[in-house]
């Protein structure tokens, strides 16, 4: 007998099992004579050890598997006539456990389902693609970001302005009060990087070597200290030291320093470009993927198995462990599936989507395409054929470019059959404060 989940849960599912106590016991007998000749127990010889030792010794571990085989038997037999996806691992519970004259044993077997994805009509996606071409001011732009990074600081005796190195005391009081994190000595910082929240950053623009100020600011509501998020704090800042950066000249000691062993400077412009195209156009795309993907989400409604939420969060948890632990930090106690639900799901719903849009349209990965995948990831590196070849000596490397391939037919399928309506860009819009020059 079968019956429907509760209203609360539409994708579960319960069947009730029965097995035959007398076809347990018949299988377990033949078990338990083909076992006995091997069993080995000290006083007997191999092969002579009396049957009624062998049933007390393994009578019970034989029963258990016995009987799980006949249910995951009748399980399969049930769901293969159903025709349902089970997703998970089944929870079978017995119903008759206490009952010793039972002729069978009863269970009840709960799961959850794979909803069935109705993909409707794509076309109606609209997706903005963003459009920029690499010319001589972004590779300008560029080349001012590199000096930047690459300047020396001199003392300067005038008032601090961005692009500074400066070095500060700093004193914090809430309400009158001391509060952590609010107090610093000889604490230096670059102005413009963006270390600092823009009101104390704007306090000590101006400021001269040994001047002090008092200023009030107020931290923004989402700010990380709960303690002073969203309050008025009065701060006391000195400023100890101020170095004005000396930025290099663009010369051939510059380019060699970026890499080119000749100091060819038209060569290093070339790599200069050559490296923000790549750049450019891995940001296009993840762009456009971001929006496609949202839009899936938005254009398919479907129901997800809880139990495989549940699973992908305890691999979020896992997976958060393990990069804290390769980074030599220890496990943290505090983080629980619960943090992680959300973010779970998103991934369940669309993964569940994107198989679905795969498997319709045929979207499977070719061996071409795992090549070209490699190849292009590896340009980013030094020895790029080297990095080729590290993936290629082993199939399980191989195996985990997969999905991302799937991902990307998945889009590329989609920019295809979607309304793309590309967008202008400016280079510092595309490529964020990573690229953002100070002014």
């Amino acid at each position: 007998m079968q019956t429907q989940g509760e209203a609360s849960n539409p994708l579960e599912r319960i069947i009730e099992l029965s097995v035959s106590r007398e076809k347990v016991e018949v299988e377990v007998g033949v078990r338990l004579k083909r076992l006995a000749p091997r069993v080995k127990i000290q006083g007997f010889r191999p092969g002579k050890v009396p049957l009624k030792m062998v049933i007390q010794q393994y009578g019970h571990q034989i029963e258990h598997e016995v009987l799980s085989e006949l249910l995951q038997q009748q399980f399969s037999e049930v769901v293969n006539q159903e025709k349902y996806r089970v997703a998970g691992v089944p929870d079978f519970e017995s119903k008759n456990s206490g009952v010793s004259d039972a002729t069978s044993y009863e269970f009840r077997a709960t799961f959850e389902i794979y909803p069935d994805v109705e993909l409707g009509d794509l076309s109606s996606i609209t997706v903005n693609k963003p459009a920029l071409q690499i010319g001589d001011a972004e590779i300008q732009k560029t080349l001012d970001i590199l000096r930047k990074q690459r300047a020396a600081y001199e003392p300067a005796e005038r008032p601090a302005q961005t692009g500074d190195r400066v070095t500060v005391d700093y004193q914090g009081l809430l309400d009158g009060e001391a509060f952590p994190g609010g107090k610093a000595s000889n604490y230096s910082v670059i102005l413009g990087d963006g270390h600092l929240l823009a009101d104390f950053e704007s306090a000590i623009q101006g400021m001269t070597v040994g001047q002090e100020k008092t200023f009030d600011m107020t931290f923004p509501a989402d700010y990380p200290g709960k303690d002073i998020a969203g309050k008025k704090v009065s701060f006391t800042v000195r400023l100890n030291q101020l170095e004005a950066p000396r930025l290099p000249e663009v010369d051939s000691e510059f380019a060699k320093a970026l890499g080119i062993p000749e100091g060819d400077i038209d060569r290093m412009r070339s790599e200069i470009k050559a490296n923000l195209q790549r750049e450019t156009a891995q940001r296009i795309r993840n762009r456009l993927k971001e929006q496609i993907m949202q839009a899936l989400l938005d254009k398919v409604s479907i129901q997800v198995p809880r139990v495989l939420i549940r699973q992908e969060a305890d691999r979020l948890v896992e997976e958060m462990q393990s990069t804290r632990t390769a980074r030599g930090l220890h496990k943290d106690p505090n983080l629980q599936r619960d943090m992680f639900l959300e973010k779970a799901e998103r991934r369940v719903r669309l993964g569940l989507i994107l198989s679905e849009l795969i498997n319709t349209h045929e979207l499977g990965v070719k061996p071409e395409q795992i090549k070209s995948f490699i190849e292009e990831h590896a340009q980013g590196y030094e020895n790029p054929e080297q990095v080729v070849k590290w993936h290629y000596a082993s199939p399980e490397r191989l195996k985990e470019i997969e999905p991302l391939v799937l991902e990307d037919n998945a889009v590329l399928w989609l920019l295809d059959n979607a309304k793309v309506v590309d967008q202008n860009v400016t280079f510092d819009e595309l490529m964020g404060h990573t690229y953002a020059v100070n002014s």
